[in-house]
């Protein structure tokens, strides 16, 4: 974990809300921060992704295109190349 540290304004319910759910499960404040924003930062990561799919699929020739693309790829899942597990 990073070892800076920053002051920040919170509303009084927010700073209630992190006090709680910091007793409720055994971690620090900062913890709780620290996986809401890592959360949101994926969620709106993921809404994006979405959209831009969304986009992909409407365009006939793109989405076309992606298709060949991951008929490519898949080839390679069939390689005989062991992984670890």
């Amino acid at each position: 974990m990073a070892t800076g540290s920053a002051t920040i304004r919170i509303t009084n319910r927010s700073r209630e809300t992190v006090r709680a759910l910091a007793r409720d499960m055994g971690l620090q404040q900062q913890e709780v921060l620290d996986r809401a924003v890592e959360a949101y930062r994926r969620q709106i990561f993921l809404r994006e992704a979405n959209s831009a799919f969304a986009l992909l699929r409407d365009n006939p020739k793109a989405w076309d295109a992606e298709q060949a693309e991951r008929a490519v790829w898949d080839v390679a899942v069939g390689d005989g190349v062991e992984r670890d597990a």
